[in-house]
């Protein structure tokens, strides 16, 4: 390995930490800039198992298997728009540069770099700020909050629709900062923050009064009263000490929402929300309590502050008790390991964009969609976990065939895959035959947290329901994601048996 391969691997990681130099990351053209964010995946990965391992050393809980998998299911998501679009924002802002800005400030001054830190940092406090304090911002934030722990997976707990939010407060910059030096800064802001999301390090000592760090991060995370709208830094801390919203870490910080979820699916946790906010539009009178609903804060009523009343935030009564339904141990590995595999295609898929049409690439975005649905479906013990799972199997056998066809695969590596499809889908056929229950019993059922699966009200809203009058008529119908069947193994094992050995026949003969 030279010398220049070494050097890109050290970039890299320090890139994580921000510790690089003007000189090291300036770039001329677009095309130069490198994807740190995708080169930090390795490296991500291992600080993951890394983590795991100094928690189990230092006598904590150890990231649970179904919030680590609904969180990185969330980062799946909110990646999918590569696959649709260009990069919307950067897109904007070039135009803007090159028709609109003011000064011309050399890209590869060291002087103009430190500027697009800055500038980079400063609005990102202001958005993030804005996230917490504007109801239909914080639909999208709240995603990324969800999480009741608190580790590197959470880092990766990000919303589909925040990019489309951040990127109005960072076009202002397009007026002076050469977007190059934008596109570098807004990766490595984003990858700073990555290492934040952890209990395994406590204080950083002076490093604690100018940047961002775990402690500081871990109360903005958190649900106690104390922590509530605090330490909205992405990089630096100052601008938290500046505009007094700074608050160091005292008392065992609770992670989550005010009001926890009481569900695993992905899908649903990404837009629930929104459905809350229409529902507030149809009960407040008058434009201004709608308009009010809308972009006053989360906490905000008629008659209230902006923000709400802070008073008005529950305390945290431990123990808490974490929503947690589960799945037996060799569930979980099952799901890790197919989950692995949805994430690896999403890898193999993303490089040919350009040479896919828009219906592919849609067809690929409502597999991946299905596929990591599926996954809460079973932890959330839904009845017909069970028939999508299959499904699920099936669909991706199909893909992996379709795709085979038209790109150079390994058939050996082809064949294991579809082999492990056909034995999983047999696998579900089975447990439905035997009438068997995978559901860990020593979890509750969703029904047991007392949220009938046919309320009408988004579940981690039901405490805030309670100042809403004739909530039932207010808000609407809960998604279609959230259908409410009712299949018996009887009649699971009657639909799918014949199609499935047909099914199996017809891919052995082609393997």
């Amino acid at each position: 390995m030279d010398t220049r391969s070494l050097s890109s691997y050290g970039l890299n990681f320090r890139a994580l930490f921000y510790m690089v130099t003007p000189n090291e990351t300036s770039y001329e053209k677009f095309k130069d800039v490198p994807n740190f964010v995708q080169e930090a995946v390795p490296y991500c990965t291992i600080l993951m198992v890394l983590e795991c391992l100094l928690l189990k050393l230092q006598g904590k809980d150890l990231p649970r298997i179904n919030d680590g998998v609904n969180s990185m299911t969330h980062g799946l998501l909110s990646a999918l728009h590569v696959l649709l679009f260009r990069a919307i924002e950067l897109v904007i802002y070039v135009w803007i540069y090159h028709n609109w800005r003011f000064i011309d400030l050399p890209w590869n001054n060291p002087w103009t770099w430190i500027l697009g830190m800055v500038c980079t940092d400063f609005l990102y406090y202001w958005f993030h700020r804005l996230s917490h304090e504007s109801n239909i911002v914080w639909a999208s934030h709240q995603v990324h909050h969800s999480s009741e722990d608190y580790n590197f997976t959470t880092a990766l707990r990000q919303s589909l629709m925040q990019r489309y939010y951040c990127m109005l407060m960072y076009f202002p910059m397009a007026l002076c900062i050469p977007p190059t030096v934008f596109h570098v800064h807004q990766q490595f802001n984003l990858l700073f923050q990555f290492w934040l999301h952890t209990e395994v390090v406590t204080t950083l000592g002076p490093l604690e009064y100018i940047f961002n760090t775990p402690s500081h991060h871990r109360v903005h995370h958190g649900r106690n009263p104390y922590c509530i709208d605090k330490n909205f830094a992405g990089t630096l801390i100052i601008w938290d000490r500046i505009f007094n919203t700074f608050q160091a870490e005292g008392e065992k910080v609770e992670y989550g929402l005010v009001h926890p979820n009481n569900f695993w699916s992905p899908l649903y946790g990404q837009f629930y929300y929104y459905w809350y906010i229409v529902g507030l539009v149809r009960k407040y009178k008058g434009l201004a309590n709608k308009l009010s609903a809308v972009f006053k804060g989360p906490g905000w009523e008629p008659g209230k502050p902006w923000r709400g009343l802070y008073e008005e935030i529950p305390e945290v009564q431990p123990p808490v008790k974490k929503y947690n339904s589960n799945l037996p141990w060799w569930a979980n590995v099952y799901v890790l390991i197919h989950f692995t595999l949805v994430f690896a295609y999403f890898g193999l898929v993303a490089p040919y964009k350009k040479q896919m049409t828009f219906l592919i690439s849609l067809g690929f975005v409502a597999f991946f969609i299905y596929s990591v649905s599926v996954f809460g479906v079973l932890y959330d013990h839904r009845k017909y976990g069970y028939l999508l799972e299959f499904l699920r199997c099936v669909l991706t056998l199909v893909v992996i065939h379709i795709v085979s066809g038209h790109v150079t695969v390994d058939m050996s590596f082809a064949t294991a895959l579809m082999i492990l499809y056909v034995v999983s889908a047999a696998l579900w056929v089975l447990l439905g035959a035997l009438n068997y229950d995978i559901y860990d019993k020593n979890w509750p059922r969703i029904e047991d947290h007392g949220i009938p699966l046919d309320t009408k009200v988004p579940h981690n809203m039901k405490p805030i329901a309670q100042r809403l009058q004739s909530t039932e008529d207010i808000l609407p119908e809960k998604p279609g994601l959230t259908l409410h069947l009712e299949i018996s193994s009887e009649s699971v094992l009657s639909a799918i048996c014949a199609p499935t050995a047909q099914f199996i026949a017809n891919t052995n003969t082609r393997i």
